[in-house]
């Protein structure tokens, strides 16, 4: 039985508005020369899965980051999900009771760390934008509906109540993510 763990590693602000612009193949590389093995990225968004046999996922965050500083001159916070964990979230399936339309947009936001919230779900925004529907250890699934607001104000309500520590992905990515490990699990 082999000790290797497959994670998915999610980058927060890279490649956004013109910004720390980071292409995917020097990630994958500087992954790799981090001795990672089965390196792949998925978007332009800073979405990296790899296997590894070694360290915790605090530890292999705290690898990567410093990495990316020294390679890349800015500082890029990094939050990992082993298989396990993306498979549990979409086992979860935290949007089936919401039907899915043009205007909706279905987010996982990611913390570093486990929380507890101060409010009752569903937390709407004073705008009623942007509802937070569930939470589930360190993730949040939230609403947007883009009739009442843009993704930026969802964004800002998200670090008004959990801090900077997280970073969000778009439901069909997370999907995707778990699609490209699924098959190894």
């Amino acid at each position: 039985m082999s000790d290797t763990k497959k994670y998915s590693a999610m980058l927060r602000g890279i490649n956004v508005g013109g910004h720390h612009k980071i292409p995917m193949a020097d990630l994958r590389i500087e992954f790799t020369k981090l001795g990672f093995t089965n390196v792949s990225t998925l978007l332009n968004s800073g979405n990296v899965l790899f296997d590894t046999t070694s360290g915790s996922a605090e530890k292999i965050e705290i690898k990567i980051e410093k990495r990316l500083q020294d390679v890349f001159g800015f500082s890029v916070p990094v939050i990992l999900r082993d298989a396990f964990e993306i498979q549990d979230i979409i086992d979860l399936d935290p949007f089936k009771k919401i039907k899915l339309t043009h205007d909706l947009r279905f987010y996982v936001s990611f913390l570093k760390e486990e929380f507890k919230i101060n409010f009752k779900l569903p937390h709407i925004s004073k705008d009623r934008s942007f509802r937070i529907i569930n939470t589930n250890k360190n993730n949040v699934f939230s609403v947007l509906d883009l009739t009442l607001g843009k993704t930026t104000k969802g964004m800002e309500e998200l670090e008004k109540l959990f801090g900077k520590e997280l970073t969000t992905r778009n439901w069909n990515t997370v999907i995707k993510i778990f699609e490209l490990q699924k098959s190894n699990l």
